[in-house]
């Protein structure tokens, strides 16, 4: 079975060549393009593709808002940003719109194919670069909790929060952290639950911003 995609682009030299390069993995198919946010809202409605290749600045409506109205009305479709620009700001904003992913446009044709396998499974996928950037800005550690949080995460939460902010898949994380796939899923459940957040990239979206995500101790 085919990983169906959706491409959301405005300059069509650029959606002709990404659906070149995804047309190269057998085990994805491009079963539509829109060249404006409205139109990408309008053709995830009808078509319900398993993952939308989103770009950010758009025309008519941004790839944030849609992103956001995608993901609220249909939360199963995985949205992965695929942009020029690494400002932090857009970052943040797409992350919490509920975008399972974030990608350069430098990325290869594989770098993609793979992001899309990986958001489609269920997993973050953000570009070196823009975890990097995002990780290294963030000063000192707070404490795991916020005002509206009744319960604080754990270490062990907040060690299963960063390896997936790295874009780990779960049986990796399992491996770093010596447990099992099944005890990773657990923390995450109980991660989205103390923090009030329905997906993994909306956590690690909060996490960034609480400043629980550093570059010093095992975040690496």
């Amino acid at each position: 079975m085919s990983i169906s995609v959706l491409l959301v682009e405005d300059h069509k030299i650029v959606r002709e060549g990404t659906r070149q390069l995804l047309e190269q993995s057998t085990d994805m198919q491009v079963v539509g393009e829109a060249a404006d946010g409205l139109e990408a809202v309008r053709l995830t409605a009808d078509i319900q593709p398993d993952v939308i290749v989103m770009d950010v600045r758009l025309p008519h409506m941004s790839g944030i808002e849609a992103t956001r109205a995608i993901t609220t009305r249909f939360p199963k479709i995985k949205v992965l940003i695929l942009s020029a620009y690494n400002i932090d700001s857009y970052v943040f904003q797409l992350l919490e719109a509920g975008a399972s992913g974030y990608l350069l446009k430098t990325s290869s044709g594989a770098e993609l194919a793979e992001a899309i396998r990986l958001v489609y499974s269920g997993q973050t996928a953000l570009s070196s670069h823009i975890s990097a950037k995002i990780i290294n800005r963030l000063a000192g550690r707070k404490p795991y909790q916020t005002n509206n949080m009744q319960k604080g995460l754990t270490e062990r939460e907040i060690d299963v929060l960063r390896s997936a902010a790295h874009g780990y898949a779960n049986k990796v994380i399992a491996s770093k952290l010596g447990i099992s796939t099944q005890t990773v899923q657990v923390h995450l459940r109980n991660i989205y639950s103390k923090m009030d957040v329905s997906s993994r990239s909306e956590a690690i979206a909060r996490a960034f911003q609480f400043g629980w995500i550093t570059m010093e101790g095992n975040d690496e």
